[in-house]
């Protein structure tokens, strides 16, 4: 096998939203060679095109493994119709350009038999050449805004518990055909962080919010909570809402649950939701995870409570613009953790039990954080995102930034939030 690389780099007057606008559609028909496409999922639910090309009969099918409206990037592999190919992984990233307008690149990786490969290469860069000519007479909006959800038509959520050695409390929205999506919250948290997210998801998808061992109407169990314990709760809501597909959406310590279930269990999953973070604790060190801990329980070995300290802790969560209405909420939901629970997070947290190996996730994966997040930066998570398409290629990994927000990015911008999340959910469940 013979490995080439194939870059292409032009330019279009159009801005760059105008122009990712259409490149940024997958499964659209602007490439001037394209004849026929349509959308298809695999068992993963990873999303594939599947298209011919004018003049021709062969079917060729690509799958996206990475994308990012915030950096206006996606990427993706060739799953058949280039004969004598091995390995094919393309990306293309849209750019303001220094003078105005857009810089596009497109570039290709590939391996493929010394008979072909040169032929494939050269076939590949006049493919993006044609594409990238064709931006400045296909700018527009070619996926508009679905219209938004009234309040009216927001079906009722209700409160359900559910019995064992922790009782859990969710809340709950009305059934719905496939998977269950629920929310879990951070480690500061409880579940009526997510009740924007709820009432955007009902109308479509059956969608549940827990309150975590302690936290809210759910209570601790006889011993020290562990992360197998959140996996063990889970199942337990999925067997209590009957859903045999889970899409998990977590923020913060709810993302390192929700990671830690996908290695356990991604059978189960149909996707996954991961906001302000991914690997915890996970990847530091025995001293780190120590200073970490020590450090939020001296206010606690003082006989301070959540509620003491929770101003403090609302400076570092909130975004430098977040209102008095989102402080207020986020500065309550602090406040309402008793002490116990809050040192049972924190020890369950300073205590994983492996490194996430990023090769188990076989699932749809959409990472979000805030723009202004001190504790998951963007750049942190953006590398988070890169390191699970290179583990798991087989992955489709979508990577955004919610802008003007802090650590709890759903709480403080929940309409951007949204309008990303119910976009990757109707994606998932088609």
């Amino acid at each position: 096998m013979v490995e080439e690389r194939v870059q292409v780099i032009g330019f279009s007057a159009a801005e760059p939203a105008a122009v990712w606008a259409v490149a940024g559609n997958f499964c659209g028909v602007w490439h001037p060679v394209i004849a026929k496409i349509r959308a298809e999922r695999d068992d993963r639910g990873a999303l594939i095109r599947a298209f011919t090309a004018k003049g021709e009969d062969t079917l060729y099918r690509e799958q996206l493994t990475y994308r990012s409206d915030t950096d206006r990037v996606l990427a993706y592999t060739h799953l058949e119709g280039i004969a004598g190919v091995e390995r094919y992984d393309a990306r293309l990233q849209v750019f303001a350009g220094e003078a105005g307008g857009s810089r596009i690149e497109w570039s290709a990786r590939l391996s493929a038999s010394a008979e072909r490969a040169s032929a494939i290469a050269a076939g590949t860069r006049a493919i993006f050449e044609m594409g990238i000519a064709a931006f400045d007479g296909l700018v527009g909006d070619v996926r508009p805004n679905k219209p938004a959800v009234s309040e009216e038509e927001t079906p009722a959520l209700r409160t359900l518990f559910i019995d064992g050695d922790a009782q859990l409390a969710l809340t709950v929205s009305p059934q719905k055909s496939g998977p269950l999506v629920l929310f879990l919250h951070g480690i500061g948290g409880g579940r009526s962080n997510w009740l924007a997210q709820l009432r955007a998801v009902a109308p479509t998808m059956r969608a549940a919010a827990l309150d975590l061992r302690g936290y809210g109407e759910s209570s601790l169990g006889g011993s020290q909570s562990t992360v197998e314990d959140y996996c063990d709760d889970i199942l337990r809501v999925a067997d209590a809402l009957g859903a045999q597909k889970l899409v998990l959406c977590g923020l913060s310590y709810g993302s390192w649950i929700a990671t830690t279930f996908a290695m356990r269990h991604a059978e189960r999953l149909a996707g996954l939701v991961l906001s302000g973070g991914c690997t915890g604790m996970s990847e530091a060190g025995v001293a780190e995870r120590d200073a970490f801990r020590t450090a939020r329980e001296v206010p606690l070995d003082a006989g301070k409570t959540p509620a003491d300290f929770a101003p403090a802790v609302v400076d570092v969560l909130a975004g430098p613009n977040a209102g008095e209405v989102v402080r207020q909420t986020l500065l309550a939901s602090m406040a309402a953790i008793p002490a116990s629970t809050y040192r049972d997070a924190l020890t369950c947290f300073t205590n994983p039990p492996e490194r996430f190996d990023f090769a188990k996730l076989t699932m749809p994966v959409l990472m979000m954080t805030g723009e202004y997040d001190r504790l998951a930066s963007p750049a942190e998570i953006r590398g988070v995102a890169n390191r699970i398409v290179e583990a798991a290629p087989r992955a489709s990994v979508r990577f955004e930034v919610i802008a003007d927000a802090g650590h709890v990015c759903n709480v403080e911008r929940p309409e951007a939030y949204n309008r990303v999340l119910t976009e990757f959910l109707s994606e998932v469940a088609s």
